[in-house]
């Protein structure tokens, strides 16, 4: 497993490799919705930015990070992703510091990108875990992880610091090789459910 920056490209989202040029577009893309004021996201502000930019580089160069930003297919940068945690040894990720603008949730957008990473991770990788951590607190978060086939494995108490200072528990759950294959079939089906869905309300 070499887990080295690639770009990967779907019918609605392409997840192209970050670099520190993508700094402006990734502030206006989080101004969408001022996300960095959510209590239940780790997004940057924008005069923090380019601090963060900064340290998943150093995390990619390390070897233990592959990071993202997502374009529409406008090609409009709506977000990022990220595949953390790398550990080949097993081999295993986790997908996670996932944000998209609020003029970009329940677009689908978020539904193929991970389509997308699962994919790379499993067949490209040969990962036989794919792991998602989120606030325990964090009911919508811990929905979408569901909805896309995450299996719940437990809390992880007191398990981070939070910007505020607060301690936080972290649900994990995780997706198998073994579990896969349904996985794939369900993500597909709920984009084919949306495109009916936008085609509808395009053509009411």
């Amino acid at each position: 497993m070499q887990a080295l920056p690639v770009t990967l490209t779907g019918d609605l989202v392409v997840l192209e490799p970050l670099a520190a040029e993508h700094h402006d577009e990734l502030v206006a893309a989080a101004s969408d919705g001022r996300l960095w004021e959510q209590w239940n996201t780790l997004v940057p502000a924008p005069d923090q930015m380019a601090a963060d930019i900064d340290r998943r580089l150093s995390l990619q160069d390390a070897g233990s990070m592959v990071p993202f930003v997502i374009r529409n297919a406008d090609g409009r940068l709506i977000g990022a992703t990220t595949f953390m945690n790398v550990d080949a040894s097993v081999p295993r990720v986790e997908i996670g510091s996932t944000w998209q603008s609020r003029s970009a949730q329940r677009t689908g957008t978020n539904t193929e990108a991970k389509l997308l990473m699962l994919a790379h991770a499993f067949d490209d990788w040969g990962c036989v875990r794919v792991e998602f951590r989120t606030h325990s607190l964090n009911a919508t978060s811990r929905r979408a992880i569901e909805r896309i086939g995450g299996q719940f494995e437990g809390l992880l108490r007191q398990h981070m610091r939070l910007p505020n200072g607060l301690l936080r528990d972290t649900a994990q759950y995780a997706i198998l090789d073994r579990e896969w294959p349904s996985v794939r079939v369900h993500l597909r089906s709920l984009l084919d459910g949306h495109a009916a869905s936008a085609s509808e309300t395009a053509n009411p």
